[in-house]
């Protein structure tokens, strides 16, 4: 489970505040009032559903009371681009508003994505899937570790390589996850599964409403009677493919459950050698 603290502490930002439900002073002074058609949705935004009845819900309160927390936006050509706060955005253009109140930041794109993943996170808004996804855009295009992800959101580095491989699973239990017909706990002891194995426990799980437990009783009996699979940290692949690209050599790297470990390089002749000890040294 994420704490707010953990959460505030990996902004480190000053922002936490403009992500929260309820407006400070100093949040209300920071607003003005923007032109709704002036903003664009957030192309980083990592939750791809909205429920229609809690969007009605806000549009009615927003009606009734207005916009009572400002959305977070940023300069983007000639307008503005969302950051944080595409429920009250949309509800409010659903009530029919010309104007909402908003604070503007100029922040990068990855200080955007980590804002948004944080915003949804903190209100519980975002599945299992929706949070892997958005982990792997960090990682992806801006070259995050699993443990700098961990670090930016305010989670451990087990939750976001749990939920990683979860886009392991097929897309039919992805969509199950999606819609909230199976938890990560129902989930992750699919991953490592074949497709079909996987599936036919999926829902069979939905429809009979196993426990976690249950489901982790059913997959282990599958996984037993087939070859394991043995787990790849993706970290540890990508740098033993990085060594590989730089030595030009056969590199294994190995790290052990305690965090201990060996690196193995490979080499045929003398200069091969002379190479990776040239690397070593630096020269």
């Amino acid at each position: 489970m994420k704490t707010p603290q953990k959460k505030r502490q990996a902004l480190g930002r000053g922002l936490n505040a403009l992500l929260g439900d309820k407006p400070t002073p100093e949040v209300l002074a920071q607003a003005t009032l923007i032109s709704i058609a002036k903003i664009k949705p957030n192309k980083y935004q990592p939750r791809s559903n909205f429920d229609s009845d809690e969007l009605q819900a806000l549009t009615d309160s927003i009606r009734r009371d207005g916009v009572l927390m400002p959305i977070l936006i940023r300069p983007m050509g000639d307008g503005y681009e969302l950051i944080a706060g595409e429920r009250r955005w949309r509800a409010s253009q659903m009530a029919k508003l010309r104007d909402i109140p908003a604070v503007i930041r100029d922040v990068d794109d990855l200080q955007a994505l980590e804002l948004a993943i944080v915003e949804n996170e903190q209100r519980d808004d975002l599945t299992a899937v929706e949070s892997a996804r958005a982990y792997r855009r960090l990682m992806e295009e801006f070259n995050y570790t699993q443990q700098q992800v961990a670090e930016s959101i305010g989670v451990s580095r087990v939750q976001v390589s749990n939920l990683i491989r979860l886009l392991q699973l097929p897309e039919a239990i992805q969509m199950m996850l999606e819609e909230r017909k199976l938890s990560m706990g129902h989930a992750r002891p699919l991953v490592g599964l074949a497709s079909m194995d996987a599936i036919t426990l999926a829902k069979t799980c939905a429809e009979k409403g196993w426990s976690a437990r249950q489901m982790e009783k059913e997959a282990r009996k599958i996984g037993s009677s087939k070859p394991a699979k043995v787990e790849v940290d993706t970290d540890i692949a990508a740098l033993t493919e990085e060594l590989k690209r730089n030595l030009g050599l056969s590199v294994n790297l190995i790290r052990k459950k305690d965090g201990s470990g060996e690196v193995k390089i490979a080499f045929s002749h003398k200069q091969e050698l002379d190479k990776i000890i040239k690397s070593l040294r630096g020269y």
